[in-house]
């Protein structure tokens, strides 16, 4: 917000000053009139410009393509859809909902780290730890790991199933889950996501189905 000084005049005319007379139309007349007349009151010195505010540091760098724009608008609503994303949530705050949990219980929540938009945070057999999820050339991968994907829920699930298993169960922020979603994440498991299109369903159901394609 730009704040506006209110700036005074100079010289300011005293309210009893004697009101400038009119000049005569001679030119001598008029000489003399205007050297005996008060002088004019001065003008008040106009603001002076703010600056133009000068693009800050932000926390995520510019997008270098489209492409990329739109992975990550894609993840971010995947993401307020799976039920276990907590936002700002600090790195203090993760690990102390996920202390109690049962070892590879995990939640997504965004970074504090520059450059990098989400985090992983993990229940491990020595405590609760956190990774960054670094999306670089357009896909996902952990801090630490070569392993990279088109997708952050596909990341997730790899970890989920793929040996050692570092991932369990995610922290949802409810933990009674609607029916429905039950249900979807049941057909995608049994059907996978490639194959949705093919279930003779109605439009309705099959968008339902294709708005989380996955089996976490």
């Amino acid at each position: 917000m730009v704040a506006h000084n209110q700036v005074a005049a100079d010289n300011a005319i005293s309210t009893a000053a004697e009101p400038r007379r009119r000049p005569e139309p001679s030119s001598s007349s008029s000489s003399s009139s205007s050297s005996s007349s008060p002088a004019a009151p001065a003008r008040p010195r106009p603001c002076p410009a703010a600056p133009a505010p000068t693009p800050g540091d932000t926390h995520f760098r510019t997008f270098r393509s489209h492409a990329e724009y739109r992975r990550i608008t894609r993840a971010s609503a995947l993401l307020d859809a799976c039920g276990f994303y907590w936002g700002p949530l600090s790195v203090h705050g993760a690990h102390e909902r996920l202390r109690a949990e049962p070892v590879g219980t995990f939640l997504v929540r965004d970074s504090r780290q520059r450059n990098c938009f989400f985090a992983l945070s993990v229940k491990m057999a020595s405590g609760p730890t956190s990774i960054r999820v670094h999306f670089q050339a357009g896909r996902f991968h952990l801090d630490g790991s070569r392993e990279s994907f088109d997708c952050l829920f596909e990341l997730l699930e790899h970890y989920v199933a793929a040996p050692p298993r570092m991932l369990g169960a995610p922290l949802r922020q409810r933990r009674v889950r609607p029916l429905q979603e039950l249900c979807r994440q049941r057909i995608v498991a049994t059907v996978g996501r490639e194959n949705l299109v093919r279930i003779p369903l109605n439009p309705v159901l099959r968008d339902y189905l294709s708005s989380f394609p996955f089996q976490i």
